[in-house]
């Protein structure tokens, strides 16, 4: 059982014996894979016990990609203790406040939130990984269309009940890809949103990072800006674009800073009916409509939006 191993590792790293209490109390456990509970015992600082598996590949990524991150100063937890054998780590508990849970709290208050994420994408940009260090595989144009094939498969047909055959032939889709894998190769976070950014001592820090890998910085930007969890207004994605551009003195071009977002869009549509479908977990609902206005928002004008209209539609309502 992952608790079980969890709990050993954890007694080891304290040097505790059977009878002092040691709690775990459950995070969560994600569609990945991966068990995360917080570790407590008597006169000591919680910490955060991971058990993964094998069930993605990107899994077994996690700590030496935290210790990367670490290296090249960007906020991400300390791994404290690893069990490698029972696929265990024990990490620095960062609290229970991130991104998502002060969405109700006004935009200006929590500006300077977003520009500390902003700031670690930017480091992220210049971290320089060791030829040795083996990332995930980069976002090519295969990988771009992957995630399309996902959003076909769970989203248009999965939850919509449609026939993506259409979509899956359609020429727009396949250019989106290629065009998107010919681009540059920096590092990306891959899943930069609300909730994968704790807040620590008035900081953002990253976590669930395992799935680092070369790629478009603007798919990070991206995922923050048009976050359909955060459902930023107009208003509010401009404010975060001139923050971005005091942090790296440019803006993203306006095209491929869209396609970047339909792409990652697509990706969390296909994530939401994948999850409703297999675990029944209504809180993905509503998102799906959010995500699919924006959507509808970005591909606005281009080959994207007519064999794209009539999907979403359905999804919005």
């Amino acid at each position: 059982m992952p608790t079980d191993s969890i709990l050993s590792t954890a007694r080891q790293y304290l040097g505790v014996d059977p009878t002092v209490s040691v709690t775990l109390e459950p995070i969560k456990r994600g569609a990945s894979g991966r068990t995360i509970v917080r570790v407590k015992t008597p006169g000591r600082d919680p910490f955060i016990g991971v058990h993964w598996t094998d069930e993605r590949a990107d899994n077994a990524n996690f700590v030496p990609v935290a210790r990367f991150l670490k290296k090249a100063r960007i906020r991400v937890p300390e791994i404290l203790h690893e069990n490698a054998k029972r696929h265990v780590a024990l990490v620095e508990d960062l609290g229970n406040t991130d991104l998502l849970t002060l969405k109700d709290r006004p935009f200006v208050e929590r500006e300077p939130l977003y520009r500390s994420a902003l700031g670690q994408i930017d480091r992220l940009f210049y971290a320089k990984a060791p030829k040795e260090f083996e990332l995930m595989p980069p976002f090519d144009a295969a990988l771009y269309r992957w995630e399309q094939e996902y959003f076909f498969d769970h989203l248009v047909e999965g939850f919509l009940g449609l026939d993506a055959g259409v979509l899956r032939e359609d020429p727009a889709f396949i250019a989106l890809a290629e065009r998107l894998g010919s681009g540059a190769r920096h590092l990306v976070h891959r899943d930069f949103q609300s909730q994968n950014l704790m807040v620590k001592d008035g900081e953002t820090w990253l976590v669930d990072f395992q799935g680092l890998r070369r790629g478009r910085q603007e798919y990070d930007l991206a995922s923050l800006i048009y976050d359909p969890y955060l459902d930023h207004s107009e208003d509010e994605r401009e404010r975060l674009l001139e923050i971005w551009e005091e942090i790296a003195d440019e803006r993203p071009e306006t095209s491929i800073f869209h396609e970047c977002a339909a792409q990652r869009l697509m990706q969390a549509l296909g994530a939401y009916g994948n999850i409703l479908k297999r675990r029944g977990d209504e809180w993905y609902r509503p998102h799906i409509a959010v995500a699919s206005r924006l959507l509808l928002e970005v591909v606005a004008g281009t080959p994207l939006e007519k064999p794209l209209a009539g999907v979403l539609a359905e999804a919005v309502v």
